[in-house]
């Protein structure tokens, strides 16, 4: 160890070649205080401090954490001296449309190319690779901007949960006024795509590798595909939907058995899915429709190039897709395409149906609102097109991640309102549960990481049992308790 006047400081890496493990891990011993510090090489991490009764436990502490690193391959290096490997981005080239335009309702220019974008009951919400994500109603009024540290690779939600995905290798959880790190992927998973059920993270990664991750952010399991580029993943109770290079597979939610195997006519690009079945949108220009009972193909519908994006009505009526010429298409059910018009504002990478609209991100960083309607899509065929409203976002400041939270006391519970919870440390790792009568003291909380401390106290605005049972998971604000 080196020293530097009371403190003792061990910094270890491991790094693997051909794309494997690139992370650090420091233990850093003040008195009785030890802090330890890791995440990906050429990034801050994630640290965690902890009193001990002594410096000597603290020291024996930090002595037996070192030696379970080196035991799993770290060994000692210097800082700064390898660097943070580089973020696979999306590199495809995009054309212009020889279609007739769109009836674009609106259009958000967002600033960087975008691939997140969910639609909810009262917000449309786009990330891009500048790491903002903004939300704005569906009448195209922007009302809110997140600033994350990298690229945002999508944007999902989980129920009530919303939650993006980013390059830094970490989740975060958008439902409250900051973003909170919900899960932290593992360094040596080059996040292609993601999805999330009932609290349990599906990972899809450039080498064709599928990994799942609990609402504790444990590990639960990962598979290796015969092919690679994960571009599709989509979860459900069931089961996990993969797809890649070489189709589309299923995999057993739970123990990550694989359930069947569908190859497509080319790459899977993106993915959709509905409640019975999965839609893949291949580099040949096709999107698949597989029932996910068992992998059969339902329908498949043409495109005139490679499909960037696809998605469908709830009750499966209508199919969408985007490809890279800068056009969107609408199939029926049965193959027959109904239309196809082009965005004028790029490609879509992704893009989601609601109420008649198709609401796009594209390569040019836009967030574009289609009135999907039979009448205005006949007008726009006909060559009328509405007023294109170009939405403005001027006066936002980015609200970046953060751990600090607004403190309440406890006389002011009873007023407040809320759920208690406390935060435990258990065999090397927190976790937090609920202290509030009615609740099972057992179970644990889904909480996010980067603001649990150990003894701490906190009041949250709900706690809602998760589907499956045998855990909570919070929602709302979060305030530490004096």
């Amino acid at each position: 160890m080196s020293v530097a006047t009371d403190e003792q400081v061990t910094y270890l890496e491991l790094s693997e070649d051909g794309g494997g493990a690139h992370k650090f891990y420091e233990v850093r011993q003040a008195g009785a205080e030890l802090t330890i510090t890791y995440g990906r090489i050429g990034e801050p991490g994630q640290a965690r401090t902890t009193g001990y009764p002594t410096a000597e436990k603290a020291a024996a502490t930090a002595a037996k954490k070192v030696g379970e690193k080196v035991r799993k391959g770290y060994a000692p290096a210097v800082r700064g001296v390898r660097q943070r490997r580089a973020v696979t981005r999306r590199q495809i080239v995009s054309t212009r449309s020889t279609a007739r335009q769109a009836p674009v309702l609106w259009r958000f220019r967002s600033g960087a190319d975008a691939f997140g974008i969910f639609v909810g009951e009262e917000h449309a919400w786009v990330g891009n690779e500048a790491g903002d994500v903004y939300t704005l109603t569906h009448d195209g009024e922007v009302t809110g901007r997140f600033g994350l540290p990298d690229g945002v690779k999508c944007i999902v939600a989980d129920d009530y949960w919303i939650y993006a995905g980013c390059d830094d290798g970490r989740v975060y959880d958008l439902g409250g006024k900051v973003p909170r790190v919900a899960y932290e992927i593992a360094a040596d998973v080059d996040i292609y795509w993601l999805d999330i059920h009932d609290g349990v993270l599906g990972v899809a990664d450039a080498r064709g590798g599928i990994t799942t991750v609990d609402h504790e952010d444990e590990f639960q399991w990962r598979r290796s595909a015969a092919g690679s580029a994960g571009w599709m993943v989509r979860c459900d109770a069931d089961g996990v939907y993969h797809g890649y290079s070489a189709g589309v597979s299923r995999y057993s939610a739970r123990g990550g058995e694989e359930l069947w195997h569908t190859r497509t006519e080319g790459s899977v690009l993106f993915g959709w899915q509905e409640s019975a079945e999965v839609f893949a949108g291949t580099s040949r220009g096709w999107v698949y429709r597989l029932a996910k009972s068992d992998g059969s193909q339902v329908a498949r519908y043409r495109c005139d190039a490679s499909v960037f994006s696809c998605a469908a009505s709830p009750d499966g009526t209508y199919v969408f897709a985007g490809d890279n010429s800068s056009s969107v298409y609408c199939f029926a059910a049965d193959g027959t395409r109904l239309w196809k018009l082009g965005t004028g504002c790029g490609s879509a990478y992704s893009m989601q149906y609601r109420d008649e609209r198709l609401y796009i991100v594209t390569t040019d960083g836009s967030l574009a609102c289609i009135d999907a309607s039979e009448a205005a899509v006949r007008a726009a065929e006909g060559g009328q097109l509405p007023t294109t409203t170009d939405v403005r976002s001027s006066g936002w400041e980015r609200v970046a991640p953060g751990a600090d939270l607004e403190t309440v006391s406890v006389t002011e519970v009873s007023t407040l309102g809320g759920i208690q919870l406390e935060c435990v440390q258990e065999s090397g790792r927190t976790r937090v549960r609920v202290t509030s009568p009615g609740f099972d003291p057992s179970w644990r909380v889904q909480f996010p990481k980067d603001i649990r401390i150990p003894g701490a106290r906190y009041l949250v605005s709900e706690v809602h049992t998760s589907e499956r049972g045998g855990f909570y998971r919070a929602r709302g604000e979060i305030k530490r308790l004096l």
